[in-house]
């Protein structure tokens, strides 16, 4: 019997890019900008797109090969791919600015936490964002620190019209930042306890908010909290599944990793 091997669409090309600046926005989130010529045309997509950043491993950069379902370096290993939200796009110095959380000991974490001007990376992208409708009236933003980036583009481009609340999970008070100003945003910072499960306080609140009917929904986050809020919003609130854009963006016990 033959098995047929589903082959996937083949994602970007990755580009090799350097690092022209880094700040340190909180004590767990690092503002990290890109440049090189390879960057030159890059699509930053929609808002809360998404790219995918290589980052070298045992200190070398060695770009993985596309096999047609995945990229894997030559000895048949996976390469540390993490998911990032595109921050800000510069395209007259084609430089792209991404921050990334530290959190864990995974290979992103630990380059983030030193990386210094002149190291190498590659990055491939963009992928999907989101589409943001100009009639929009309000909307639920909501995410731990993963989607903090995300969140920040996404009030950055809705329109000022728009009421829109946001919900912000963060494990220690220090990981609170300035979102970008929005006229008709309310922010309200969740501090996760000590010892709930990852998405605990996010869950509470979604579940809590005041919804309106012609209202939009934006949730990302931990993959299991996020399938919680799923069955929060869908079962039992009966929100319909086109008015919300609900994504897990890493998984609780596997450092450093993220998922698109």
């Amino acid at each position: 019997m033959t098995s047929t091997i589903r082959l996937r669409r083949e994602p970007p090309p990755l580009r090799r890019v350097t690092v022209v600046g880094r700040e340190d926005v909180t004590p767990h989130l690092v503002r990290v900008t890109l440049g090189g010529r390879e960057l030159t045309g890059l699509d930053p997509g929609l808002p809360a797109a998404s790219v995918r950043l290589l980052v070298p491993r045992d200190g070398a950069l060695v770009l993985p090969t596309w096999t047609g379902n995945e990229f894997l370096f030559a000895d048949g290993s996976r390469p540390p791919l993490r998911t990032l939200t595109p921050r800000r796009w510069d395209a007259e110095r084609s430089e792209l600015t991404v921050e990334i959380v530290l959190h864990g000991d995974g290979p992103l974490s630990t380059w983030a936490a030193t990386v210094g001007r002149g190291a190498t990376a590659a990055l491939s992208g963009t992928g999907r964002g989101y589409e943001i409708d100009p009639s929009l009236t309000g909307l639920l933003l909501a995410g731990d620190e993963s989607a903090l980036p995300a969140i920040s583009v996404l009030l950055e481009a809705l329109p000022p019209s728009a009421n829109v609340t946001v919900l912000a999970e963060v494990t220690h008070p220090d990981a609170r930042f300035e979102l970008p100003a929005h006229p008709g945003a309310t922010v309200t910072w969740l501090d996760l306890p000590a010892g709930a499960a990852p998405g605990d306080a996010l869950v509470a609140a979604i579940g809590a908010a005041t919804i309106a009917p012609d209202a939009r929904v934006w949730v990302a986050g931990e993959a299991a909290a996020v399938q919680r809020i799923r069955t929060l919003l869908f079962d039992e609130r009966g929100l319909p599944r086109g008015r919300c854009t609900v994504r897990g963006y890493w998984k609780h016990g596997r450092a450093g990793t993220s998922d698109e």
